[in-house]
C-alpha cells in the first residue's frame, strides 16, 4: 500500500502489486484481512456494518496510466480521513 485515505462511506487506496495478481483477488484479500483485524481490535464498530458485513462486496479500481505517482498520491492525501 502506497497511500490510504478516505471519506465517511468509502476509502481510497493507492497500491502497488505484482501484475500476475488479479485486482479481484487483491481486493478480496485486503477486505478479508482488514475485516478480521478490525473486528478483533474494534468490536464497537459492529453498528456500522453493512448487512452484517464490514465491507460492501463492491469496489472500484482504476489504473493511473501515465500519470505521475506524486499526482495520484496527492489526490489520495487530499481526501478526508476514514472514521
Amino acid at each position: 500500500m502506497v497511500e490510504c485515505n478516505g471519506e465517511e462511506n468509502h476509502i481510497h487506496l493507492l497500491v502497488e502489486y505484482h501484475p500476475k495478481i488479479s485486482i479481484s483477488s487483491l481486493v478480496r484479500s485486503m477486505k478479508g484481512v482488514s475485516s478480521r483485524m478490525l473486528r478483533q481490535e474494534r468490536p464497537d464498530i459492529a453498528r456500522h456494518y453493512w448487512k452484517n458485513q464490514l465491507w460492501s462486496p463492491s469496489y472500484f479500481a482504476a489504473s493511473c496510466g501515465g500519470a505521475p505517482l506524486e499526482i495520484i498520491k496527492q489526490y489520495v492525501e487530499q481526501q478526508n480521513r476514514p472514521l
